[in-house]
């Protein structure tokens, strides 16, 4: 079981005892609800079941095998990302790049690739990255004791990530979004 296999075990484990439910009994509360929506199936755990929403979600793609990394499975790193950024989405890919020459700066660090975004780890993830539309990537960060500001948006609490950017332009990669990218990577040491 390679690192990620591991750390979704731990959270899956971590999940059944704050629920109080087994992964048997939240599929059988899944299955049984006749929902199929990825986004119905959430709601139902996070409304019912009193999940936050990343438990919710990880519970609810691991039930319906539809979690990015199956997506990814058997691509490299360059086959995922010029399918992520194809067709109308191509004017983005030098953002991307270079904001993922500003990670690689940093340190070392996990690749985990999903179905449309890229999950950034080292103990644990700091960022995630991906564009949301044609016309725009976001990256997410995890850091704590930050200053929102307008452009680095606090996220609500139990999501995937405390903060976001949004970027439609490679000339807004630059020293400030360095230094919010080296406190999420040192929170994650």
């Amino acid at each position: 079981m390679n690192e990620v296999q591991q750390a979704v075990a731990t959270q899956l484990a971590n999940i059944e005892q704050r629920s109080g439910k087994t992964l048997a009994e939240l599929t059988q509360i899944l299955q049984q609800s006749g929902l199929q929506k990825h986004s119905q199936l959430l709601a139902l755990l996070k409304t019912e079941h009193g999940m936050t929403h990343g438990d919710a979600n990880l519970v609810v793609h691991t039930v319906m095998k539809t979690d990015g990394a199956s997506a990814a499975e058997g691509l490299t790193y360059d086959e995922l990302e010029q399918a992520m950024y194809a067709g109308a989405k191509a004017a983005l890919l030098p953002t991307h790049q270079a904001l993922m020459a500003l990670m690689h700066e940093l340190g070392e660090f996990e690749i985990a690739p999903k179905k449309g975004y890229f999950s950034l780890r080292r103990s644990k993830q700091f960022a995630m990255l991906g564009p949301a539309t044609n016309s725009r990537i976001e990256l997410g960060l995890n850091m704590k004791n930050v200053a929102a500001t307008e452009r680095l948006v606090a996220q609500a609490a139990g999501g995937m990530c405390q903060y976001k950017v949004k970027f439609t332009q490679l000339a807004e990669v630059d020293a400030e979004v360095k230094n919010w990218l080296q406190i999420a990577y040192d929170s994650a040491a």
